[in-house]
């Protein structure tokens, strides 16, 4: 196929459409897990280790759903079968997760350290990650097989618009819960009606627009496929032939290069996901007490602030593209991130945190686009795509992992402060921004 057809604004909208739902339950999830871990009585140096399990599930899952969807051929299409399977599991799960502490289990028994409603929502995180992460890697490789080249960064801008979006919605529905009326307080041990409501929306939301684009995408058969990107039959034969690790051995330097930046980014996100609502309860409303009225109502705050990063995050999007030079702008970028996170620290009026959540907005716009844009390009002819980009996955998630199983010792170094846990997310982002350098845009 010499010239490939190009798709319409609303086709590469459709492809993507449904990650705006998929992107609700995250937001839920990251803004809220460690205020409903800290309400079932997690204390602060236990939450780095909640955390570890979403980016666990992520490098386990991601990989495998690249290989097996690369040679998955069926009636309902390659990457539609995985994307369906996620969906249904992760709405079951956030029924169950925010009423973790509804069932008594709070005193009922202590494994470990952790009380039977902690076990019951460690438990369902699992499951939330798991199938999050089965039906988010769909959509990056739909806009792969299914987008030209020189159509790729608007259908994958267009994804950043509504994963962004999606965002907005989430971290909002509980200060929109708790404003029209619904209970943001509980018992002792029990999650706040706003919370359960939001995460019973999110699941609705997220299960309606999966099944909008899986009714309204058509995938490629195998022969248009094969003929679309140019690959013949031996190809595609030898291309069964490789496993994962033999893959990673030969991934292209790129592939490392930015992995390596991706390693500071991720483990300063997992500390403002983990430690936000602990830091600002103490900051702005002078509270570390889980149960009152003030720590709740910072809980809010954080999809507020959350959200306002959201929208840091479109705008500076649109700004990269301006950059001569990609580099420069992801450096610029994370430098600008750095100085949010470090603010913080500095700052005791809620509504002054809007600078600074708005300037890490912008390394979460870079974080979401240039690693793609910068691997894709060193892989392009290349017939692993799907796996590389699940493999690629694990720079997101073994530094999360990382990041969550020494956050414990962290936070104990500076004497149990969740603020300095921030300080600490922004000298990360600068050692990111120096890490830029390594990255060589034009190496295969």
């Amino acid at each position: 196929m010499a010239d490939k057809r190009n798709l319409s604004f609303w086709q590469m909208f459709n492809l993507s459409f449904g990650f705006f739902g998929v992107q609700i339950a995250y937001a839920l999830q990251s803004a809220n897990i460690s205020r409903i871990f800290a309400t079932l009585g997690a204390d602060p140096h236990q939450l780095s280790f909640f955390w570890i399990l979403p980016p666990l599930m992520g490098m386990i899952v991601q990989p495998f759903i690249g290989k097996w969807s690369d040679r998955t051929w069926t009636k309902m299409g390659r990457r539609k079968p995985y994307l369906l399977a996620g969906a249904i599991v992760a709405v079951l799960v956030m029924v169950l997760l925010p009423n973790a502490g509804s069932f008594n289990l709070s005193t009922a028994y202590v494994f470990l350290g952790l009380n039977a409603a902690m076990w019951f929502g460690l438990f369902s995180l699992i499951f939330l990650d798991t199938s999050i992460n089965v039906a988010m890697q769909p959509f990056k490789m739909m806009v792969g097989d299914m987008v030209s080249e020189k159509q790729k960064a608007t259908a994958y801008s267009i994804q950043s618009f509504l994963c962004n979006a999606g965002s907005l919605v989430g971290y909002l529905f509980p200060i929109f819960f708790t404003w029209i009326g619904i209970a943001n307080t509980a018992p002792e041990g029990v999650i706040p009606a706003s919370v359960v409501y939001s995460f019973y929306c999110g699941a609705a939301i997220l299960i309606a627009c999966v099944l909008y684009t899986f009714l309204k995408v058509k995938e490629m058969p195998p022969a248009e496929y094969a003929e679309f990107h140019g690959i013949d039959k031996a190809k595609s034969e030898e291309k069964k032939s490789e496993g994962l690790l033999k893959l990673l051995v030969k991934a292209p330097k790129t592939f490392w290069t930015v992995g390596l930046v991706q390693f500071f980014c991720w483990a300063a996100f997992l500390y403002m996901w983990t430690y936000t609502n602990g830091a600002i309860a103490h900051s702005c409303w002078g509270t570390t007490d889980v149960a009152s009225a003030e720590y709740q109502a910072a809980g809010n705050w954080v999809g507020v602030l959350f959200a306002v990063q959201a929208v840091g995050s479109i705008l500076w999007a649109l700004v990269i593209p301006r950059f001569n030079n990609l580099r420069v702008a992801y450096a610029v970028s994370l430098l600008a991130g750095a100085a949010g996170f470090v603010s913080t620290l500095f700052i005791h009026n809620q509504y002054l945190l809007f600078g600074s959540y708005f300037l890490i907005g912008f390394a979460w716009a870079a974080m979401l686009a240039l690693p793609f844009t910068f691997l894709t390009n060193s892989l392009e002819g290349n017939p692993y795509m799907g796996s590389y980009l699940g493999l690629f996955n694990c720079t997101i998630c073994l530094p999360q992992i990382v990041a969550a199983a020494t956050g414990g010792a962290v936070i104990s170094l500076v004497g149990g402060s969740q603020g300095a846990m921030l300080v600490i997310a922004g000298v990360l982002l600068v050692l990111g921004a120096c890490s830029v350098c390594l990255v060589k845009t034009n190496q295969k």
